[in-house]
């Protein structure tokens, strides 16, 4: 994989609420400007990409969102609206912080 910072967001459980979240991470990261960002001095670009299985079925049951997983740290989150999509691209990459209810351990 590239320098590129990855959103996987799983669109097999659940497709129109993971397409959907989708869409929404690729408005908000346009909206936010950070659709390329500036890490340790160099351009990162930030993609979404929508995949067929995560492996997360167990907990994306749990709720009416989608799961999803931020690369190249591997961070889990579960159970995310479209809603959150402001919150996550927000905190997770304009602040560097973790958005711990939406996390999955």
């Amino acid at each position: 994989m590239d320098n590129d910072r990855r959103f996987f967001v799983c669109t097999n459980q659940k497709s129109g609420v993971g397409e959907a979240v989708a869409k929404s991470l690729k408005k908000e990261l346009k909206v936010q400007g950070l659709k390329k960002l500036l890490s340790g001095g160099d351009r990162q670009r930030v993609r979404v990409q929508t995949c067929n299985c995560l492996d997360l079925c167990k907990q994306c049951k749990k709720g009416p969102g989608a799961a999803l997983i931020v690369y190249p740290e591997g961070t889990v989150y579960g159970n995310v609206r479209p809603a959150d999509a402001e919150e996550l691209v927000a905190e997770h990459l304009g602040r560097g912080h973790v958005v711990k209810r939406l996390r999955i351990d």
